[in-house]
């Protein structure tokens, strides 16, 4: 049994009376429940401690007798409206978070992000309102693709739970070049990279802790189904320890250190925008440097090295080099083709 599941079925008690307007007896309380949480079975003695444990908390919910029953509702106090105030930095802040988060769109996040911002707008005054659009003409956000999870909201809803509720997730995913597999795995946190989520879980077939935790791609998965199973995750892992060991999102048991040499011309670019918050820097006498950084993958050090072209070069490990000057020969042998039918 998930130790978080208690104060889930709470928070999702609240959600259904805060949109119903004439209230929920035990018995439609607890068929919500279960529709909403994707539960097989649930007791209305459980219901009835949950409703109570939250009027302990200082909710107001109240009871009155109908022709249905007796129904638990949201009290008048409970729904007084609370003025949201703002100054119009703070708006232009949001507003920016806001457009940094459009991939997020057609998801439970977004949906919460979207309404808040409503609220802001409504609330405001209209000098505020008039000097963050004023504000807002100056500056922009770019560099956020046109890119949707809307298909994938029902994914990510069990997802979502399956996490906090420590509950197995049967998956269909469908790697690149590979066709689709069913697996089983574990999930422990989401996480919002370059515009994309992922979901860090552990694969439940492999029993080695050093190799079992992955990083899938949410845009991958083309089924999820929270199963009644459930697992305890390790006591000493840690998710931004976990991700902070690379430069980018690959998973891999254990990071590889790489050494870089980079030119005098091409070291501003790489000293502008760190790769890593720990990387070492070597600055050498003829103003080149000596990077080094630790990675997951390969892959997450190839397209750095490349995009910096000439200015670059990957000193060690030898797999890498030897995966760049693969790289290298074959982008040779397409232009080199080009060229020569030019000429014909």
């Amino acid at each position: 049994m998930a130790r978080n599941e208690q104060l889930i079925r709470q928070h999702k008690v609240l959600q259904i009376l805060e949109r119903v307007r004439f209230g929920r007896t035990l018995d439609e309380l607890k068929d919500d429940l279960i529709e909403d949480l994707g539960l097989t079975t649930l007791n209305q003695r459980t219901v009835r401690r949950d409703v109570e444990a939250l009027q302990a908390a200082g909710f107001h919910i109240i009871s009155e007798d109908t022709q249905r029953g007796r129904v638990w509702k949201l009290g008048p106090q409970a729904k007084t409206a609370h003025k949201i105030t703002a100054s119009a930095t703070e708006l232009i802040a949001l507003s920016l978070g806001r457009d940094l988060l459009y991939p997020l769109a057609g998801t439970p996040f977004w949906i919460g992000i979207e309404t808040f911002w409503n609220k802001m707008q409504e609330e405001l005054p209209e000098a505020v309102v008039s000097h963050f659009q004023k504000y807002r003409q100056v500056l922009h956000v770019m560099g956020t693709p046109a890119k949707s999870y809307q298909e994938k909201e029902g994914i990510l809803r069990t997802i979502n739970r399956s996490i906090l509720e420590h509950r197995v997730v049967e998956i269909q995913y469908n790697p690149v070049g590979k066709p689709i597999s069913v697996r089983k795995i574990e999930p422990y946190g989401i996480v919002f990279y370059q515009s994309s989520l992922y979901i860090i879980a552990a694969a439940a077939e492999i029993a080695d802790p050093q190799k079992r935790v992955r990083h899938w791609k949410l845009d991958r998965f083309t089924k999820a189904t929270a199963l009644d199973e459930w697992f305890k995750p390790p006591e000493d892992f840690d998710i931004q320890e976990h991700l902070g060991q690379g430069v980018g999102i690959f998973s891999g048991s254990e990071p590889k250190e790489f050494l870089i040499r980079v030119t005098a011309y091409g070291a501003p670019w790489v000293l502008e925008d760190p790769w890593h918050p720990n990387q070492q820097v070597k600055k050498l006498e003829d103003g080149s440097i000596e990077l080094t950084v630790q990675a997951a993958h390969d892959l997450e050090i190839i397209p750095r090295v490349l995009a910096l072209g000439g200015e670059a070069e990957v000193l060690s490990p030898e797999s890498c080099r030897a995966a760049i000057a693969d790289t290298i020969q074959k982008m040779a042998g397409y232009y080199a083709t080009k060229k020569k039918k030019k000429k014909q």
